[in-house]
């Protein structure tokens, strides 16, 4: 019974795009081990980007140095 983790950071990803995670995730689990879908379970995090930090900043900061 696989259990699959996705942590994304929240920037508006859509209700479709969640589903295409979902999708490929299972999928995946089914081409490489061979797991049964009905038993593959993925969840998906979304994580405000002030609380997801690359080196030594908030995802916050750089998305707002990025912009300008």
């Amino acid at each position: 019974m696989p259990y699959i983790h996705i942590k994304i950071t929240d920037e508006g990803v859509t209700n479709a795009q969640k589903q295409s995670l979902i999708k490929g995730a299972t999928q995946l689990m089914v081409d490489v081990l061979g797991k049964n879908p009905q038993t593959t379970f993925v969840v998906i995090d979304e994580v405000p980007t002030d609380n997801w930090g690359i080196g030594f900043e908030q995802v916050t900061a750089l998305r707002l140095r990025q912009a300008q």
